[in-house]
């Protein structure tokens, strides 16, 4: 038996476009909305995407614990760990719900459908926790390093929004979602998804979250038709001082920065009735390069050997 409620499908009709063409577009609610959401990437040390992946028992321990901080969680890809995941919630009986990724790469149509399959099925096997499908990641924005043709994301979006009753997505950096050609996207979508690092664009901490709200409101401004959400936002630990993350990178790092950030990030958000995903919950040592003070080794509310850090101690 399930316990969490469905989502609530409540019609909206404005114009979109199908197949091509202008067509009546009947947008799906995002719910819930203003709840507590973090990131979730699964992977420990000595683990990737690529293999091998956590145990069942690692992510109910896991689980068990994002659970115990919030009800809503967002995953990237929807093969490997994805459907023990939401086994475990369900199982479990655990008050989350998931914002479901569909990994989109360039050049790589058999391992995006075998995503975009899984996904579906997922969607339609767990529809008292996935709130929604986000397709692709990322893809559009110039300095991405998986850049994927608008065309064929588009047709991606279709075909999953065809399969399911959830609201569908697609998550891009606000540098993206600012710019004309979005406007070709943001149609077929039932909500926005949109990603602001103050870290990465050279913001100090003081700054940071009136930075966070220009960037919203500006997104808003665009595309007044649909809600957008904050996919990604958050503060890191380390910084290697080396590379393109030492150019960029402007604002004080740590564990005393992370808290402040995050503190009054969810203050904002709050207020502000913003549902933001915050990035993310641990540490993920497999990313980024070799140096153990990589960037993105350090995004994590928790070390990667789950012990938490000073925002959540």
């Amino acid at each position: 038996m399930r316990v969490l409620i469905s989502i609530l499908m409540l019609p909206l009709l404005v114009g979109g476009c199908d197949g091509g063409s202008e067509a009546e577009f009947t947008v799906r609610p995002f719910e819930p909305l203003g709840v507590e959401a973090v990131c979730y990437g699964p992977h420990r040390d000595g683990q990737g995407p690529d293999g091998p992946h956590p145990s069942v028992a690692e992510l109910r321990e896991d689980l068990h614990l994002i659970a115990s901080h919030w009800g809503l969680m967002r995953i990237y890809g929807a093969t490997g760990p994805a459907e023990d995941i939401l086994q475990i919630i369900h199982e479990d009986q655990l008050p989350l719900k998931v914002m479901l990724g569909i990994w989109i790469a360039p050049d790589a149509a058999r391992a995006n459908q075998d995503e975009i399959s899984a996904g579906i099925g997922l969607a339609e096997a767990f529809p008292d926790i996935v709130t929604a499908v986000c397709v692709g990641n990322e893809t559009q924005v110039s300095w991405s390093a998986h850049v994927s043709p608008l065309e064929d994301l588009i047709r991606h979006v279709r075909q999953v929004r065809e399969a399911v009753t959830v609201p569908v997505t697609v998550a891009d950096d606000y540098n993206y979602w600012n710019k004309p050609e979005s406007q070709t996207l943001s149609p077929e979508l039932d909500f926005i998804t949109m990603h602001a690092h103050p870290l990465w664009n050279g913001l100090q901490l003081e700054q940071s979250v009136t930075w966070l709200d220009e960037q919203v409101t500006d997104i808003k401004s665009r595309h007044p038709d649909r809600l957008v959400v904050l996919g990604e936002t958050g503060w890191a630990t380390m910084v290697h001082n080396e590379g393109e993350q030492a150019r960029l990178i402007k604002g004080a790092f740590g564990e005393a920065e992370q808290k402040v950030f995050f503190d009054e990030a969810r203050a904002w958000a709050r207020a502000s009735k913003v549902t933001m995903f915050f990035f993310e919950v641990f540490d993920e040592n497999w990313k980024g390069g070799p140096h153990p003070d990589e960037v993105e080794k350090h995004w994590g509310l928790y070390h990667a050997d789950r012990t938490p850090k000073a925002a959540l101690r």
